[in-house]
């Protein structure tokens, strides 16, 4: 079972099929944004319960710039990006594009950054400037210049910069390759924020904007273009996900037009469903052959996809498994833990868990006491409990069963909107200015 759930998540990063021992290193990091089985989970992980700035925290250093990209754990290194101000503030440029609100406009240039930091005591190990340039959006005001969390196989690190480029690293940090992608002009100017995803010897990145949008598929050690798939969609945030279906990988993407599945080989698309709102950030999950899909902004919604057998347009049809209308989220992802489907309503302190295979709710959703209602950071799951973060500085532990007790409120001088990252005994949390590694004492 375990075989197949990395399988279906994608996650074998390594040339053909990958072995007991890379299944089991994979496992025991945390390779990309969402884990790695991409739902959010830490299978072998025992992350702490309760923390303090005085209590837990093993280490804490201060970040030269803002991201809300995740960090991510391979072997003895973090790895974690930034868009770092540099130079002489200079005149603001607001952004002009239609709709815009909410934006901040950009003063300086900025250096986009790669670090990886030592696991066991903090300390840089190697930081590389990928790009400097004077951005030509502003983004949102709670969003950061640098919100694409990098990947890793335990061989190669690629980062995107959106705008600024796809970037591929060794682990000691030298530059392999790099591809100029051009300028994405996102809605209102928001920012970019899709993740690049590694699959065997593939780079998948989803290239959704105003303009022309694309999903491509790169060669993983040269940067070559393995194919380019035109896209009939606006901006979207969410990461692709890559699952096995009918013994055939196939990559499904969120978005406003469609939800759909591409073939992993030619990317040529092999069905769509309509259904969701506009500004699709959250990113899929699946589970024993279904996707799910959801989002909220001018509406709330939420769709489950049969895999199997799907083709064509589906969204009036069978293929679609259930649809929700209610407490479905915006900007968090879903974490998919075990049988339980959890997910925060909107951006909201108010937790959601459902039945993945039919939609039906289990119980009351939850209202996080402790924690400040806006929340950005996706939840993570590992040694059976539950870990939600808010932008307060909160995060709120609570059992992984059918009660949901809560455990813990732990409250941290920083705020967070990058999703947390699990991995052994350790809990990395990315803030606003710091990077904390979380872990209880070494035991004598």
């Amino acid at each position: 079972m375990l075989r197949f759930l990395i399988i279906s998540m994608g996650l074998l990063l390594l040339c053909g099929s990958a072995t007991a021992g890379d299944e089991a290193a994979m496992l025991r990091n945390w390779p990309a944004w969402r884990g790695p089985l991409a739902n959010g989970v830490a299978p072998e992980a025992n992350p702490p319960t309760v923390w303090s700035e005085t209590n837990n925290v093993r280490w804490k250093v201060e970040l030269p710039g803002k991201g809300h990209s995740g960090p991510i754990i391979f072997g003895d290194r973090v790895f974690v990006t930034a868009a770092v101000p540099v130079g002489e503030k200079l005149p603001p440029v607001f952004d002009d594009a239609p709709g815009v609100h909410d934006s901040v406009p950009v003063t300086q240039r900025h250096q986009f950054t790669v670090m990886a930091f030592d696991r066991a005591n903090g300390k840089m190990v190697w930081t590389k400037v990928a790009k400097e340039e004077f951005p030509h959006e502003g983004g949102h005001y709670a969003g950061s210049l640098a919100s694409n969390s990098p990947v890793t196989d335990g061989e190669l690190l690629i980062v995107s910069f959106g705008s600024r480029g796809l970037y591929c690293y060794d682990l000691k940090g030298n530059l392999i390759w790099h591809k100029d992608l051009g300028r994405m002009h996102t809605l209102h100017s928001h920012g970019e924020g899709s993740s690049p995803v590694i699959y065997k010897d593939w780079v998948i990145l989803c290239w959704d904007n105003e303009g022309d949008s694309f999903l491509y598929a790169f060669d993983k050690r040269t940067g070559k273009e393995r194919w380019k798939t035109r896209r009939d969609e606006k901006t979207s945030w969410a990461t692709p996900l890559i699952v096995e279906v009918e013994g055939k990988p196939q990559i499904l993407t969120s978005a406003t037009r469609r939800v759909r599945g591409n073939d992993f080989e030619t990317g040529a698309d092999i069905w769509e469903a309509a259904g969701l709102a506009q500004n699709a950030v959250a990113s899929p999950v699946a589970y024993q052959g279904v996707a799910i899909f959801g989002n909220s902004y001018d509406f709330q919604a939420m769709l489950a996809v049969k895999l199997s057998g799907a083709k064509g347009n589906v969204t009036n049809t069978k293929q679609v498994l259930w649809k929700l209308n209610r407490s479905t989220p915006y900007v968090p992802s879903p974490l998919l833990y075990g049988d339980t489907l959890y997910f925060l309503r909107h951006n909201q302190n108010v937790l959601a868990r459902l039945d993945p295979l039919t939609g039906n709710f289990r119980d009351d959703s939850i209202r996080l006491e402790g924690i400040g209602d806006f929340i950005f950071a996706s939840p993570v799951g590992g040694g059976g409990r539950i870990y939600v973060t808010g932008r307060d500085g909160v995060t709120v532990v609570l059992k992984h069963d059918r009660k949901n007790e809560p455990l813990a409120v732990n409250k941290l001088e920083d705020s967070f909107s990058a999703s947390a990252a699990v991995a052994g005994r350790e809990l990395f949390l990315r803030g606003e200015r710091f990077l904390y590694c979380l872990a209880e004492p070494n035991k004598q």
